[in-house]
């Protein structure tokens, strides 16, 4: 007996034991297996940059390339499967099974008399050693067929809160790549000028210097004219700064690694803003007509609506039609197949004393989305008014920038013919030269924030920024020409849909 129990203790811990798990960190090979993995992948299947990018292509890049807006894609398409797995949630069941038993001795038994106490019939059995089973049972419950109606219902709702959602990572996209491409743009322009001022500066610095250290000129003078070329070179490298991470951001954008060569169309300086001619009652209606986010409370108030007949469904009785078709192998009885039907009505009366208390937390979530809705009606009325202001104060910043540098243009045209002559110094000629490509990068910076703040002033309203044929699926050719047409409608006249 000791033995056994010795045996069975044994048994035990063992299995036990192999039941154990403990944490299986990753371990280096692993680690840069997925790491090589990634890297390869980010860039995967992508078209190759052909030749000079537009504004209209990078857009077109973005929309299909970047990889936020592919989440936001793959997360819509998860809600579809989701929504196709709950449809087959309504249908009945249809169970089939089959089992083996075995024995190494018949199953017996005898009868006990109960008035005399005595065994009154000899052991005998029913049941052959070894039997076979089969059925296949079709069974169909029409509270869980409610229910799953229900849900699916509400799946549905979320495959339409995926798209809002994929709607608005697309807008927030196609807005950072206007700002980037226009920022970009004026570092393609800028940033070899202003490496080649920045050459004559330090030259020039260096002259000053050597001349102030044999006494050649005033000390005084010296000293302010290096005050003035280094606060020329700090201007110089801020504005390095600005222009020097547009293009890495604009390729992060379209998702091309970095360190991708690319080169971009440069358009002249001549293209004007549209105007806006909408009215300001009228964008807000459109905004709260249009926004992603009061459709996607709209669309979870319905889902909760729902929970309130989820919740009347959970709380009805429950009745249960069963159908069935079974085989045994047993030789003892007298039918081997038989068809069986069977119907069974349950209710679990304790729900009625929970119901109340999920109706008021499903109403507390109504009177919360509620809530949530006026707030984001205001917060979208309020970015509308901010957007329409932004534009039409950057619109005026972009003409002032224009006058700027049109009138330092003409200024630098006088500089430059007047140090020809011998009239005017060098340190003059090298003060202009950096007012004019300020005045450069100020119009740039100005254009590119007149460009977000025009595209932004669509996001405000909810209007895509992108036609409703286009899935993102399209060759990068057609794409850009799709958002080409659209964006020049949108230049005529602010055209809603």
């Amino acid at each position: 007996m000791k033995i056994k129990f010795l045996l069975g203790g044994s048994s035990i811990a063992i299995l036990l034991a192999g039941c154990t798990v403990t944490p299986k960190p990753l371990t280096p090979s692993e680690i840069t297996a997925t790491a090589d993995r990634n890297i390869q992948a980010v860039d995967a299947n992508q078209e190759p940059v052909s030749g000079p990018i537009d504004l209209y292509e990078a857009m077109a890049r973005a929309l299909k390339y970047n990889l936020d807006y592919k989440v936001e894609m793959a997360q819509e398409a998860l809600k579809g499967r989701e929504l196709d797995s709950a449809r087959f949630d309504m249908l009945p069941q249809l169970v089939a099974s089959s089992g083996y038993a075995g024995r190494s001795n018949y199953s017996g038994a005898s009868s006990l008399s109960l008035l005399s106490g005595r065994q009154s019939l000899e052991p005998s059995t029913s049941s052959e050693k070894n039997v076979f089973t089969a059925d296949l049972g079709l069974s169909w419950d029409v509270l869980d067929f409610g229910l799953s109606y229900v849900r699916a219902q509400q799946k549905a709702d979320e495959v339409l809160i995926s798209m809002e959602a994929r709607r608005k990572v697309a807008n927030r996209i196609i807005e950072d790549v206007r700002t980037s491409y226009w920022r970009a743009v004026s570092a393609e322009r800028l940033l070899t000028k202003l490496a080649q001022l920045e050459t004559s500066v330090t030259t020039t610095l260096g002259n000053s210097e050597r001349l102030a250290e044999r006494r050649l000129t005033a000390p005084l003078t010296a000293l302010t004219y290096q005050r003035e070329l280094v606060d020329i070179q700090i201007q110089i490298r801020q504005l390095q700064r600005e222009l020097v991470i547009a293009k890495a951001q604009l390729a992060a954008l379209m998702n091309l690694k970095p360190g991708t060569e690319f080169t971009l169309v440069l358009p002249d300086r001549s293209e004007k803003l549209p105007e806006i001619r909408l009215s300001g009652e009228d964008m807000m209606m459109t905004a709260l007509r249009n926004r992603s986010e009061l459709r996607e409370v709209s669309y979870r108030q319905r889902i909760t609506a729902k929970e309130l007949d989820a919740v009347l469904l959970r709380n009805l009785p429950n009745f249960k039609a069963v159908l069935g078709i079974n085989y045994d192998s047993n030789d003892f009885l007298y039918n081997n197949d038989w068809l069986n039907v069977g119907a069974r009505a349950s209710w679990n009366v304790l729900n009625l004393f929970r119901m109340p208390a999920q109706k008021r937390a499903v109403k507390a979530q109504q009177e919360l989305l509620e809530q949530r809705e006026l707030a984001l009606t205001m917060a979208v009325i309020t970015q509308v008014n901010v957007s329409r202001a932004r534009f039409g104060h950057l619109s005026t910043e972009l003409e002032s920038a224009d006058r700027q540098y049109r009138v330092q243009d003409k200024i630098m045209y006088q500089i430059r013919s007047g140090h020809k002559a011998g009239a005017i110094s060098q340190q003059t000629l090298l003060r202009e030269e950096m007012n004019t490509l300020v005045s450069e990068v100020k119009y740039d910076i100005a254009y590119a924030a007149a460009q977000n703040a025009y595209a932004n002033l669509y996001g405000s309203m909810g209007i895509d920024d992108f036609g409703p044929d286009v899935s993102g699926r399209e060759d990068v050719a057609t794409l850009a020409a799709s958002l080409k047409r659209l964006w020049q409608d949108r230049q005529t006249a602010l055209k809603l849909d």
